[in-house]
């Protein structure tokens, strides 16, 4: 069998993704087929699942993928098109050995990749580094495996909606933002007590209305004029393949990844009291708090919903969360992040409760915090700029967490630094009580990087 070299920025830290005839081709397609079905075959499995989202180059990825798969005699269970969690779910329901989604998530168009797993768990890291050195080196396995179709979607929406408790009626907007959510989410709202507006559920790879991605403030912004001109009581927003929910409230204000989870946790802990949550290090203080408020036992961990995944499987947490939207319920569901699963557990708690989601929010401390502040540093520089500093802080005696990255605790807030695990560039960001403390967080953060020798902005 063919031996194959990949570009080697299109094996990331999570996943597999590119440039569609820049950075990936058809030919890495076969060439992940072939790969990991020999990985697959080393470790006694015989299947794997395979999904795709609606992207237009989606469907040839998908068919290179099979055959490169089904030429070292591995079984493919083709379940179609649908989000990412969809795919999870299949591993699941078929029991099957592996799973590949063809997505580009919430990239461009013209960005493509695949998210996989092998053994019931995620594939990832160092994991997808030996497949790249295996592809360029073989050997391959051989054999003729066969695509039999298995249309799964049917049955992930009734798993979806299995865990859904009907409450009072709600009035829910729902933007799909021309992703792969969209057809599973008519599904849903069709079987639901109260109104439903979709917005954008039609799926079109080419997003013609706005970009999908719920973390993006601007991207929420004909969500939020919805919620208001319907007078909603909340609006939900999904990414490109579905594995990362947006929510804002009926007010129009958006919660962030630690807003919901924090409020997700009542329920989850009222249930499983001293149970851990698990947040990365990117969340706020507040939900850290939150967490420990109701009894529960806050983990703060890596950045990366892999890392987390597994993270919640070594410590046996009912649910997790990151900043991204990435939300993961290991409570009568599997541990993956699954973002209509997420919002149909939402409707629950808002069903059930005399509270609004914004009464919810309100009670929530506020603190004053910068986005996610990104600049360029290359990848060769990004990380040992952060083991420097974290080497200046330790020597100063600082008060500070290296899980991942740097998290720096002063009498005002945080500061944290770390290097991304899937661009060339610095992530940052700061968290105070007030303005004044926030501006004496960033000073800090600039002449830390200053004193490492780091380029970087002005906050």
């Amino acid at each position: 069998m063919t031996k194959h070299e990949f570009n080697p920025t299109i094996l990331r830290e999570y996943d597999i993704r590119g440039i569609i005839d820049e950075t990936l081709f058809e030919a890495d397609a076969e060439a992940i087929g072939r790969s990991l079905g020999t990985l697959l075959k080393r470790d006694g499995h015989r299947n794997a699942a395979v999904g795709y989202d609606g992207r237009t180059t989606s469907p040839k990825l998908k068919a290179a993928l099979t055959k490169g798969l089904t030429s070292t005699g591995i079984d493919v269970f083709d379940i179609g098109m649908g989000p990412t969690p969809m795919l999870y779910y299949a591993t699941y329901a078929l029991n099957a050995g592996g799973g590949i989604m063809i997505t580009g998530s919430h990239n461009p168009p013209s960005h493509n990749g695949f998210k996989m797993m092998l053994g019931g768990k995620s594939f990832y890291g160092s994991q997808i580094q030996d497949l790249g050195v295996l592809s360029a080196t073989g050997p391959f396995s051989e054999g003729d495996g066969e695509v039999i179709d298995k249309p799964i979607m049917e049955d992930y929406v009734a798993r979806l909606l299995q865990d859904f408790v009907p409450g009072h009626e709600l009035s829910v907007v729902w933007d799909c933002g021309n992703g792969v959510t969209g057809e599973v989410l008519r599904k849903i709202v069709a079987k639901l007590p109260g109104r439903h507006l979709l917005l954008y559920e039609e799926i079109d790879g080419s997003f013609p209305n706005h970009h999908p991605d719920p973390t993006v403030a601007e991207n929420l912004d004909d969500m939020i004029r919805a919620v208001k001109g319907v007078n909603a009581d909340l609006g939900i927003a999904f990414d490109g393949d579905g594995d990362r929910i947006g929510v804002v409230d009926g007010l129009g204000r958006i919660l962030w990844g630690d807003q919901l989870l924090a409020i997700l946790a009542r329920e989850v802990l009222a249930n499983h009291p001293g149970a851990p949550i698990i947040a990365d290090v990117k969340a706020s203080q507040i939900l850290f708090d939150a967490v420990k408020n109701l009894g529960g036992e806050p983990i703060m961990w890596r950045t990366g919903h892999s890392l987390i995944k597994s993270k919640m499987q070594e410590v046996n947490a009912p649910l997790a969360g990151e900043m991204s939207g990435h939300i993961f319920y290991n409570d009568h569901y599997y541990g993956y992040d699954d973002a209509p699963y997420v919002a149909l557990r939402l409707l629950n708690i808002l069903g059930a409760s005399v509270q609004k989601l914004e009464q919810m929010r309100d009670e929530l401390p506020e603190m004053i915090n910068t986005p996610e502040l990104r600049f360029p540093c290359p990848d060769e520089e990004k990380f040992q700029a952060v083991t420097r500093i974290q080497e200046a802080l330790a020597k100063a005696g600082a008060n500070y967490s290296d899980i991942d990255g740097v998290r720096v605790n002063t009498d005002d807030g945080w500061w944290l630094l770390r290097a991304s695990n899937t661009q060339a560039v610095l992530v940052a960001r700061c968290e105070a009580k007030d303005e004044a403390g926030l501006n004496r967080l960033k000073s800090q953060l600039q002449q830390a990087l200053l004193d490492a020798k780091v380029d970087a902005p002005t906050f």
